[in-house]
């Protein structure tokens, strides 16, 4: 269901699936700063994301859907069958309750939750959604650091790393399946960042790292090919 107007059809465009607070509610604010129009999803009322739609409905639109429920995707992707984005963004995660928790520690159940959520709940957003991307436009995921297998070298947050290396692959294997198409197809890692899932003593604040990563991703435009980044524009090791 839509929560406000469709702003008028103007300027460069954005679709951010999770956007409803954390990383994904500053990203859609840092591009209504920059005078882009926003799509953002949301899973209930009353977050953030809609805070600033109050203040923005000129330029902020707000659907809600549930990251895990493919049907919901498939009927919002419908609506918007007519409509094309410069970029589209999917922010979708979560971490185990116990980080420390080895595969062989984790519950069957939280294993499966985790895997579903930023692995399959992703890439369903990711083939749901990629299509309204423009040509020559980007579509990108909130990957991290933690899923670079390269670079695992203190063998902690197994359930998360593995979900994001998961992750890392099947966007690999969509865009060898769509390479043709000509988009970007761009992975972010965008570090440790102070937010309800980083936590307090996260080197970095969401005012420091989402300007870099918007800028990363406008980038990106223009661009074809897969690339796994930093916040900084540096690709990260597989």
């Amino acid at each position: 269901m839509t929560q406000s107007n469709r702003p008028a059809d103007i300027g460069q465009s954005i679709l951010i699936v999770g956007a409803s607070r954390g990383l994904g509610h500053a990203m859609a604010a840092e591009f209504v700063e920059r005078g882009w129009r926003v799509l953002g999803t949301a899973r209930a009322p009353g977050t953030p994301l809609h805070s600033l739609a109050a203040r923005r409905p000129d330029v902020l639109e707000i659907e809600t859907i549930e990251l895990t429920d493919h049907a919901q995707m498939l009927a919002l992707r419908d609506r918007l069958s007519d409509r094309r984005f410069d970029i589209v963004f999917v922010n979708g995660g979560i971490a185990n309750r116990t980080p420390s928790d080895t595969l062989a520690d984790v519950s069957t159940e939280e294993f499966v939750h985790v895997m579903v959520t930023n692995v399959l709940g992703v890439m369903r957003a990711i083939e749901a959604f990629g299509v309204l991307a423009r040509p020559g436009g980007v579509i990108g995921a909130m990957s991290s650091g933690q899923g670079s297998i390269a670079n695992n070298a203190s063998g902690v947050n197994d359930v998360y790393r593995a979900s994001k290396a998961a992750l890392n692959q099947a966007m690999s294997s969509y865009a060898s399946r769509r390479a043709a198409e000509a988009r970007a197809t761009v992975l972010m890692a965008p570090g440790w960042i102070r937010t309800e899932m980083g936590g307090p003593d996260a080197p970095f604040g969401v005012e420091d790292a989402v300007p870099q990563i918007v800028d990363v991703l406008i980038a990106q435009q223009e661009r074809p090919g897969l690339r796994f980044l930093d916040r900084t524009g540096q690709t990260v090791a597989w």
